[in-house]
């Protein structure tokens, strides 16, 4: 088995984000440097899974009022107040006010860190050096978001606060055994979020393995940015930087093609709202938007995926990612189940923009490489931006 310890201690020859990074996750190989502070960090009580087992919310505070809370089961946000072009803070994010509503049926992956494959998987079925791998199937005949019981938004995380130059957060911390779910190797997954005074989201995953096997991680945050349990984000007006998508069959899996967003309903290049020419995917597979859309970026460097604007409260989401593709999901499934202080979650009240690998990377030999080997080091950054009249 690879030691973990090339993932999470200071030998790793981290630099810039990752060393400050890497050191504050020296605890989870049983260190703590005492030059990580924690003092505002908030660390609470959650409460209990219907297993027992405890799940801690941390808040995090910048110095804008900008306030962030996440949870340890799921690694998963679960609040983000941002204040609009007038300064009235609203939080912008889906969620639940316990451990039972993130635990129900009710639950769209909100907020969480999905994975070990994110996105959907073919059949349930892949194969890595000749060996073909069977697992549950979740979402019609194929694997949604890693599958039923033990995927990563299901798990309870280990985490702690830090607070550096960069920002405070929180490094969350999951070791997924061998055969959990049907996948291989046992694999060591660290997420961190950062908020920065800038008003700033920052994801960085890493990940190792001693078995060969697939991985995708991104956030499933879905977003309102008239504020979490608002009508409608039809009104919304979105841009993505992508002049093409993977077009998907009638159980939401890529055919293989990659094909120009012009003259489609998935022309987001230039600004459009949401709801513009949405009307034309109703009889679709995915009845809307619910598509992998390939970056121009294609190099792995940080760069511009998508941005988002609600003209009433002025408020601008940017994405950025180092992945080759952002799922952009319109809340097609949404059908009203009520989320935090009773408010209901109606159909296309939210959006999501998921930065990662296309999907069924593991069974599409034209798609960017998802296989993780023992050796090498899982990498990627998401960083949400939201601010007012940007």
């Amino acid at each position: 088995m690879a030691d973990a310890r090339v993932l999470f201690d200071d030998k790793t020859g981290c630099s810039g984000w990752q060393a400050a990074h890497c050191a504050a996750a020296i605890f989870l190989v049983g260190t703590l440097l005492p030059a990580i502070a924690t003092a505002e960090v908030k660390v609470s009580d959650f409460g209990k899974t219907a297993d027992g087992v405890s799940v801690k919310e941390y808040t995090l505070t910048n110095s804008e009022g900008v306030v962030v809370r996440l949870i340890s089961r799921g690694a998963t946000l679960t609040e983000w107040h941002v204040p609009d072009k007038d300064g009235k803070m609203a939080d912008v994010v889906f969620g639940f006010d316990d451990v039972a509503g993130y635990e129900s049926k009710g639950n769209g992956y909100f907020g969480a860190t999905t994975g070990r494959v994110a996105n959907r998987i073919a059949g349930g079925k892949f194969t890595i050096d000749g060996k073909e791998y069977q697992l549950t199937k979740n979402d019609g005949p194929n694997t949604l978001h890693g599958g039923v019981k033990r995927s990563l938004d299901k798990v309870v995380w280990d985490g702690r606060p830090f607070e550096n130059a960069k920002g405070q957060g929180v490094v969350f911390k999951y070791v997924s055994p061998d055969g959990e779910e049907g996948f291989p190797g046992t694999l060591t997954t660290r997420v961190t979020y950062t908020l920065t005074d800038k008003n700033e989201l920052r994801i960085d995953y890493e990940a190792v393995t001693d078995k060969a096997t697939p991985i995708n991680l991104t956030n499933h945050a879905y977003f309102n940015l008239s504020g979490a349990g608002a009508p409608t984000v039809l009104d919304h007006e979105l841009m993505l930087a992508a002049d093409n998508y993977t077009p998907i069959d009638d159980t939401l899996i890529p055919t293989g093609e990659i094909a120009s967003v012009a003259d489609t309903p998935f022309d987001f290049r230039e600004f459009h709202k949401i709801g513009e020419r949405v009307e034309k995917l109703n009889d679709k597979p995915g009845k809307g938007y619910d598509h992998n859309f390939v970056l121009n970026n294609q190099d792995g460097d940080l760069a511009l995926a998508a941005k988002v604007r609600e003209p009433k409260s002025g408020r601008v989401l940017s994405v950025f990612t180092t992945k080759p593709g952002v799922q952009f999901y319109g809340g097609n499934f949404l059908d009203g189940v009520k989320g935090k202080n009773g408010k209901p979650y109606a159909h296309r009240s939210g959006f999501c923009l998921e930065t990662q690998h296309y999907p069924d990377s593991v069974n599409q030999s034209k798609f960017p490489k998802a296989v993780l080997r023992p050796g090498e080091t899982y990498r990627q950054t998401c960083v949400y931006r939201l601010r007012p009249n940007e």
